[in-house]
């Protein structure tokens, strides 16, 4: 039991760590309101006027929160020509690894409240 604590311990450290940037991106509320955006969006992406336009936001500022969101695997782009589409993806983004991290923490924590009611009964 106490080797399966220590294990689970250490997956959490490592998920923090590899989670780091996606969880700093992901805490700036302007950056929050932008995911919101694109998560009212289709697959197919938006581009960043749009974007601006539903934020009322600056495009430079919109462009430049979308680059962090986008350098912390949190926002996938595609290119057509000469323009560029931001959208949500499962594919080669952070979500999948946030979520696993948060559920193990969940678990975890779950676990300790269980053993703590028991422990008093």
């Amino acid at each position: 039991m106490q080797r399966e604590c220590e294990e689970n311990l250490r997956q959490i450290i490592n998920g923090f760590q590899e989670c780091r940037n996606a969880f700093t991106a992901i805490g700036d509320e302007t950056r929050q309101l932008i995911l919101l955006v694109l998560l009212e969006s289709d697959l197919s992406g938006i581009r960043v006027g749009e974007i601006a336009g539903k934020t009322h936001l600056t495009r430079p500022s919109v462009s430049h929160h979308l680059q962090i969101l986008k350098e912390a695997d949190i926002v996938a782009m595609r290119r057509v020509g000469t323009k560029n589409y931001y959208y949500l993806s499962t594919d080669g983004t952070q979500w999948k690894e946030i979520s696993d991290l948060i559920n193990r923490i969940y678990e975890s924590v779950k676990h300790i409240t269980q053993s703590e009611w028991r422990s008093n009964l």
